[in-house]
């Protein structure tokens, strides 16, 4: 086990051991795939064993009411509404645009700079040490520029990591993308990426998890099954065999 840097345990125990301990602390991390992968729970998920073990959490839905997200999360065993109370905040970043003026279809520069401060005071006021943005690809939509996205991408992440937040970042990716990102530049400037697709083979359509990069740590790079239950996410090797990626 690498022993280099102190790792944040996912609490998803194999996707732990697949990083060798965890992810590193302050690490930034793409959570990337195509709709119906797995995203949002294993970001949500990632949180409640957070807070588990007493360390705060933020989600930051970009894409749909929190409100309504909670309700369909209802259904799993290790999540309950105490939670949110105890350690993890629910933020519709529709209301920090408004609060921030920020009503528009292209962000500035400016603009950009209010989003990461407003971020990072919110992290600051509540102890936040897990973050979840959830789409990064909605944001990245309103910067338009590569260079606007690399910017807040870079910025929020080097401040969220001073202040020993570990983040993910999840990104929608199209079934036809050759990369793992909408714009190509979330990829290259996170820490880390993991993949979620869907797999069909004899008929089902089997979702799966691999682990592209992360820094700070050795790591498997196989693909591996993910299986959403009712006590969160099971990973289990994918078995060699035909199959076509969807």
């Amino acid at each position: 086990m690498d022993k280099v840097r102190e790792r944040c345990l996912t609490g998803i125990e194999a996707l732990d051991n697949i990083l060798n301990g965890g992810v590193p602390k302050g690490n930034t991390v793409l959570i990337t795939g195509s709709a119906g992968t797995g995203k949002t729970t294993m970001s949500i998920e990632f949180l409640v064993h957070g807070a588990m073990e007493g360390e705060k959490g933020l989600y930051i839905s970009v894409t749909e009411a929190s409100e309504k997200l909670l309700e369909n999360l209802i259904v799993y065993d290790f999540f309950s509404k105490e939670m949110i109370q105890k350690g993890i905040i629910f933020i519709d970043i529709p209301e920090i645009y408004e609060k921030l003026g920020m009503n528009k279809l292209q962000f500035s520069m400016e603009d950009i700079n209010l989003l990461i401060e407003n971020i990072v005071k919110i992290v600051s006021e509540f102890n936040v040490k897990r973050v979840v943005i959830d789409s990064i690809t909605s944001i990245c939509y309103r910067l338009q520029t590569e260079e606007k996205i690399m910017e807040f991408i870079l910025r929020l992440s080097k401040a969220l990591s001073e202040l020993g937040c570990t983040t993910f970042l999840v990104s929608e990716l199209l079934p036809s993308a050759k990369g793992y990102s909408q714009y190509g530049v979330e990829e290259a400037v996170s820490d880390g990426i993991i993949l979620l697709g869907n797999l069909e083979r004899k008929g089902d359509l089997l979702r799966t998890l691999r682990v592209v990069k992360m820094r700070g740590t050795s790591h498997s790079r196989a693909t591996y099954v993910l299986d959403i239950t009712s006590i969160g996410i099971l990973l289990v090797p994918l078995l060699k065999g035909g199959g076509e990626m969807v």
